[in-house]
């Protein structure tokens, strides 16, 4: 894995993620506070607002897929992070104009959202050809643990700059980071293969990246907990900024060290990770991390409001810590047993199953809190969403010392045509 370092293309790679990562984190902030302050918007339409960044995911991630099996991705990672720029850019120019409008939020977030859709698709699936399988773990350890760096940050960073200039200001940084990262992405040298998939109808594609999913037993087992998980988990993260600044009474620079913290944590994880893997197993690692990941948000509707950042700030070193090694072991085993011609369609698949139910939890959460309030629904999403992982301790998954170093090919499914008919004896 040490050659990783001397992979150029790799760190180009590896580098404009980074970028990348610390310009979202700035808007994951700045983006709601918009609408909290500026705006003064309500609960229920900054949890709206928070599922416009995941909408795209249970919209266009199955034919997205498709598409991505087709044609060469790194061309489509350079248009995707060009268009996100372009529409994260209208808002700060927007509210310079003084005409920007919650409206303009939506729009500008969901765009985001969906070529974010594009571009997450295409990298998860470019990666094990750059890097080559038998050095997947490695690659994704490494991107794992500069996300988390930079996830640590860029909250910190976009607390201050909403400090300073206000929270639709603070967004221009996100877009200039996307410039950025598409500039790097374009100058990576690696020839990509032709796409190898044969061309069937988008149907029959589709189908069969569907049934490799739920016929591969760790496949099927992570997609249906994780999709349960988040459905809950999201209307957690939905509230969050608005229990945070209304209820707990954190100012946006408390809320960004907050964040900051919190990354710090996933970068420890990311780091410890492959130990912990080497004494206890991959297996037991993520059904172990999942539900902890998870338990550690009960940190926010237990904080106390005359003191909150003590109890806040346990669950966001937990939950990060925890968090990085399930996703990162989950990517790798994933990208590791998948056959190339069917990377795109079970990304596609798995974040359709992942990502899908989160605008879903993020609209459930604001409707919920509107009825009964938020902190009980913030209880009820975190017990929710922690149940869920549950069933993964009684699968074979539970049982997986190490990852497969071979693809595994499953049967697809018998085509939908009538069986023939068989006379009676």
């Amino acid at each position: 894995m040490g050659d990783l370092w001397r992979h150029r293309d790799f760190l180009r790679l590896w580098g404009a993620q980074t970028i990348s990562t610390v310009g979202t984190q700035i808007t994951l902030i700045a983006l709601p506070l918009t609408a909290i302050i500026v705006l003064d918007a309500s609960t229920f339409a900054v949890a709206a607002l928070t599922a416009m960044d995941t909408l795209p995911f249970l919209l266009l991630a199955l034919p997205a897929g498709i598409w991505i099996d087709r044609m060469r991705r790194r061309p489509l990672m350079v248009v995707a992070e060009v268009g996100r720029a372009g529409a994260l850019l209208s808002i700060p120019v927007a509210y310079l104009l003084d005409v920007l409008t919650l409206g303009q939020l939506f729009v500008a977030g969901f765009a985001a959202g969906a070529l974010a859709v594009v571009f997450d698709l295409a990298y998860l699936s470019y990666l094990p050809g750059l890097v080559g399988r038998e050095r997947l773990t490695g690659g994704n350890a490494r991107m794992e643990a500069t996300r988390a760096g930079a996830q640590a940050a860029g909250p910190g960073l976009g607390g201050v700059l909403v400090g300073l200039f206000g929270a639709p200001i603070a967004i221009l940084a996100d877009a200039v980071s996307y410039v950025l990262s598409a500039f790097l992405i374009g100058s990576i040298r690696h020839t990509e293969p032709e796409p190898t998939a044969e061309r069937r109808s988008a149907l029959a594609e589709l189908r069969e990246g569907i049934g490799y999913v739920f016929r591969q037993p760790y496949l099927r087992a992570l997609t249906l907990t994780i999709g349960a998980s988040n459905l809950f988990t999201f209307m957690v993260i939905a509230l969050f900024m608005v229990y945070a600044v209304r209820r707990l009474g954190l100012s946006p620079e408390l809320i960004g060290l907050v964040f900051t913290i919190a990354s710090l944590a996933g970068l420890v994880g990311a780091v410890v990770n492959g130990r912990i893997i080497r004494r206890v197993g991959i297996g037991p690692t993520i059904v172990a991390t999942s539900m902890l990941a998870s338990l550690s948000w009960l940190s926010v509707p237990l904080a106390p409001p005359s003191n909150p950042l003590p109890l806040v700030i346990a669950g966001a070193v937990l939950g990060p810590f925890f968090g990085v090694m399930f996703n990162l072991n989950q990517l790798s085993l994933r990208q590791a047993i998948t056959p190339e011609r069917l990377m795109g369609r079970m990304n596609s698949v798995v974040r359709f199953m992942y990502w899908g139910t989160m605008p879903i939890g993020s609209l459930a959460g604001g409707a919920v809190a509107t009825l009964i309030g938020i902190r009980p629904t913030l209880f009820l999403g975190v017990v929710g969403g922690t149940l869920a992982f549950a069933p993964l301790a009684v699968t074979s998954l539970a049982r997986l010392h190490a990852i497969p170093t071979e693809p595994e090919e499953v049967p697809p499914l018998t085509p939908l045509v009538p069986a023939p008919l068989v006379p009676d004896a």
